[in-house]
């Protein structure tokens, strides 16, 4: 092993080991993307109605069960009740099916499913970070295929965009 080498693995053993023995320094970084201040322990995930003039009976549970199973996987929140130092509330608001790829007989090659979620975050400890805005996501599928045959595959496809979006917007602060 080259000196250079020797240099670089010696400066991250140096760069470890200071993160061990110096933690508060470390704020609210983490290796998972988060950037949640330590005073923040708890979060409070209401059920997001469907609200949508179409519905798809199983959206709000999947939804709602997606977020939280994010929170769960890359926080070290406790789930609460009641208050909650990060509290997402909100409902789905649209579920849309669009034409695209119109072909020269006016018929669609390709259709677009698209989900709409209103989320209202608020962050007890900086109200900047807070937020009421609408996340939306979309899947294609080909015009051949019914909704009811794509629906549920398609419905978890685009659930997954949009929680990862809801969490960056409301933990990753890049």
């Amino acid at each position: 092993m080259n000196n250079s080498k020797k240099v670089h693995i010696r400066l991250l053993v140096w760069l470890f080991a200071a993160m061990a023995l110096f933690p508060a320094c470390r704020g609210g970084y983490s290796f998972t993307g988060t950037s949640i201040s330590p005073d923040v322990k708890t979060i409070r995930i209401d059920y997001f109605q469907n609200m949508a003039p179409t519905v798809m009976p199983t959206l709000s549970n999947t939804f709602t069960e997606a977020l939280v199973t994010k929170f769960r996987r890359q926080t070290k929140l406790e789930f609460v009740n009641d208050g909650g130092d990060l509290y997402f509330e909100g409902e789905i608001t649209g579920y849309d099916v669009v034409s695209k790829a119109v072909q020269a007989n006016e018929m669609a090659a390709l259709n677009t499913l698209r989900i709409t979620v209103k989320v209202r975050f608020t962050n007890i400890f900086d109200e900047k970070q807070s937020y009421d805005q609408s996340f939306s996501a979309e899947a294609d599928y080909s015009a051949t295929q019914s909704l009811d045959e794509v629906q549920d595959r398609l419905a978890v496809e685009i659930v997954d965009i949009l929680v990862e979006n809801i969490f960056n917007a409301a933990v990753a602060n890049w």
